[in-house]
């Protein structure tokens, strides 16, 4: 899997690519936790996800908690139909942003 950042004010912009499993997971959370705090509002790309997993899906929802914490906000980009089939699945559709 492969993560890029970027803290653009106060949004931390993340991009996924790849596999986002139980293996893969921890790293998505370091990559939130290395945007600071100054990060309150996060934009999660997942245009490039193959496939995630309900370790995945912890790990959006915590960051979602934590930017709710901090007064902010997230989404969740440009998902695949694959991803977008597992949020819809779990409900995750309901409670999340998601910009198609």
């Amino acid at each position: 899997m492969d993560i890029t950042t970027n803290l653009d004010g106060n949004t931390g912009a993340i991009a996924v690519k790849g596999k986002l499993t139980v293996a893969t997971s921890p790293e998505l959370e370091d990559a939130v936790r290395q945007l600071g705090t100054g990060a309150v509002n996060f934009d999660i790309d997942l245009s490039e996800l193959e496939y995630i997993s309900s370790a995945g899906l912890r790990v959006l929802v915590s960051t979602q908690k934590l930017a709710m914490q901090r007064g902010g906000s997230i989404r969740l980009l440009h998902p695949t139909a694959e991803v977008t089939e597992v949020f819809e699945m779990t409900g995750l559709s309901e409670v999340m942003t998601i910009v198609s």
